[in-house]
């Protein structure tokens, strides 16, 4: 067993981990690990194929979508919203573009607000889940939250912003959000096993996400949307996350220019020792690109560096069950 294998083992039986880890170079997996039960009453194991949900990490595909569209000229990033959105959501100002909402400097207000501090377990959607379905259906969680600041002025992380922003993209291309991550994404990227699902029609091979309550296997179904949009619920394999790392940088999804673009910091996050592009994580220095989720029942995170190909990816089905392996990849990986 390699050193790299030996560490993720012992942080993994240490924390009761469950989940899948992730490394590879250019495609050349050099480790590939599961652990843990996708489904403990039916007790059934992980596997290096199994589905997660991945929610906010599903930012960057929503954000690949809009600069396709950017790119084919059906959108652009000085776009103002309200162009789209006509009299819907009319809190939204006047002056809040695209490239705004990808960034998260729009100013408008969350229907997620994490600066909230909710508690992980907490039903915090005003709607019962099953009646967000389509993006359109999100109209009725999104409207009512004032802006909390001038767009364009400062960061604020805006889980509503990105529902906004596939609002926009299906009204701009006339095809439903989730259909536009399937063409433009998905396909491009040979994503087989990735997708929007409904919740109360599961996919084969998708593991169940389970919250931290002591003493009990509680799921996170009543916790999530019945289906996702833009700014969480896709769920994905490791390595169907590898092969957008790959399609991303090759050029596959969008033009190398416009990756570029995305990838260009546009905050400094202090708080988070980060930076933002468009709908990616930046570390503090270096090339790295990061992709990180977290909700009811799901963690996440995909570091890519595309000077050297080396893309490393842990997902979880537990709320918090990523980060001990994540970080400890990250450290060996970066040293």
């Amino acid at each position: 067993m390699s050193q790299l294998a030996e560490a993720v083992d012992e942080v993994a039986g240490r924390t009761g981990f469950s989940g899948v880890v992730s490394v590879d170079r250019g495609g050349d997996v050099e480790l590939v690990a599961a652990y843990g039960l996708a489904d403990r009453a039916a007790r059934v194991p992980n596997t290096p194929g199994t589905r997660f949900g991945i929610a906010s990490g599903v930012k960057g595909m929503t954000a690949a979508v809009v600069m396709s569209l950017v790119e084919d000229g059906l959108l652009g990033l000085g776009t103002a919203a309200r162009d789209v959105l006509g009299a819907d959501l009319p809190l939204i100002g006047d002056a809040v573009t695209v490239e705004q909402l990808l960034a998260h400097r729009s100013g408008i207000g969350d229907y997620f607000d994490e600066d909230a501090g909710h508690d992980i377990t907490e039903h915090v959607l005003p709607v019962p889940v099953h009646e967000l379905l389509d993006t359109e259906d999100y109209l009725k969680v999104l409207g009512g939250h004032p802006a909390k600041f001038a767009p364009g002025t400062r960061f604020s992380y805006c889980n509503g912003g990105y529902v906004v922003l596939a609002l926009i993209a299906e009204r701009a291309a006339g095809v439903p959000f989730h259909e536009l991550v399937t063409r433009r994404v998905c396909t491009p990227a040979g994503m087989a096993g990735t997708g929007f699902h409904r919740s109360d029609e599961p996919p084969p091979g998708l593991a169940t996400g389970y919250l931290p309550i002591a003493g009990a296997d509680r799921t996170n179904v009543f916790h999530l949307p019945v289906r996702g949009s833009g700014d969480g619920g896709i769920s994905s394999t490791v390595a169907d996350v590898s092969a957008f790392w790959r399609a991303l940088t090759a050029g596959r999804i969008l033009p190398a220019a416009r990756v570029a673009e995305m990838l260009e910091p546009r905050s400094d996050v202090p708080g988070e020792q980060r930076r933002y592009g468009l709908g990616f994580w930046l570390p503090g220095t270096g090339p790295a690109v990061i992709l990180e989720g977290y909700d009811a029942g799901v963690s996440f995170r995909s570091v890519h560096d595309p000077g050297t190909a080396l893309t490393y990816t842990v997902v979880s089905n537990t709320s918090d069950g990523a980060w001990p392996v994540a970080r400890r990849l990250g450290e060996l990986l970066t040293s």
